[in-house]
């Protein structure tokens, strides 16, 4: 009888010996969805960094005897050339390339400025808050894309320009989140017996605030990802973006539906690699969302 009640015990030894950062992977790496997307995430990764250099081809390179012919291994034309004889396989991947560090940089600017804003203003409170906060409501009324388009007339179309355009108008739904996580963090007792020890303002929002905001901060960020991905890509379709000799994968597909009806391989290679980095991004995050819930630990 003893032994079927020790049974029917769970065993949390394996649990409680694990930290809240081992336990939230083990349950991404549970996540089905999450681990194939970061596998097939690797692999484009893996792609656009080392398998460009398998091509014989340069990125402006032009193969005089074939334009706009489709894939084919003769002449080492994997996915065929673009209407100028430019090999599609080499722009494709150098354009990965490009649309891969627009969404990693300038997620970062955004992470860094909407975390340190919205720390402040949560945790400061008061006039200051409010302030703050109807500076964001601001910008919030503000058209994104004629920000951007205006910065990008005004200052000229630099690709490091596209960087800080774009993450100087996505910091706004972040610094709401760290904003509203602050708002309830400093009511909490670490935070209070922080302030009897006589630490700093600026020691607690580092230090206590800012730490324990990063869980849904980060869940936000690989969403975002895609989301400047998507953006840059429709600047460059409106010819506001990366320009030549550069390209990104939102060049390449302005290119390819205008030549969609007698070269559909000049779309459907970037569109693809496209579509599906986005939605191992989107899986990526919803697979970090389930693995950061409290509610699940």
């Amino acid at each position: 009888m003893s032994a079927n009640i020790y049974k029917t015990i769970p065993n949390t030894t394996d649990q409680q010996s694990y930290s809240p950062a081992q336990q939230a992977w083990r349950r991404l790496l549970q996540n089905k969805a999450a681990l194939v997307s970061m596998v097939f995430l690797l692999m484009i990764v893996f792609a656009c960094v080392g398998l460009i250099h398998i091509s014989p081809w340069e990125l402006d390179e032009v193969d005089w005897d074939n334009f706009g012919t489709p894939p084919s291994l003769q002449g080492a034309h994997y996915f065929g050339t673009d209407a100028n004889g430019r090999d599609l396989f080499v722009r494709t991947l150098y354009g990965g390339r490009i649309s891969l560090m627009v969404g990693l940089l300038a997620t970062a600017v955004s992470f860094i400025i909407g975390i340190l804003y919205g720390a402040i203003a949560g945790y400061t409170g008061g006039k200051t808050d409010a302030l703050m906060m109807r500076f964001v409501d601001i910008l919030y009324a503000l058209p994104f894309m004629f920000f951007v388009i205006l910065l990008t007339v005004y200052f000229g179309k630099s690709i490091w320009l596209i960087f800080i355009a774009i993450g100087a108008v996505e910091w706004l739904t972040m610094a709401r989140i760290v904003r509203g996580q602050s708002l309830a963090l400093k009511q909490r007792s670490f935070v209070e017996a922080a302030r009897v020890t006589g630490a700093s303002h600026f020691n607690i929002i580092k230090r206590h605030i800012i730490p324990n905001t990063l869980g849904p901060v980060i869940v936000y960020a690989t969403l975002t990802v895609p989301q400047v991905i998507l953006f840059e890509s429709f600047l460059s379709f409106l010819g506001l973006g990366v320009q030549e000799p550069m390209t990104s994968w939102g060049v390449l597909i302005a290119e390819g539906a205008a030549q969609m009806e007698s070269a559909p391989w000049m779309l459907l290679f970037p569109a693809g690699f496209l579509a599906v980095t986005l939605f191992c991004l989107n899986f990526i995050g919803d697979g970090l969302r389930d693995a950061l819930d409290p509610k699940d630990r």
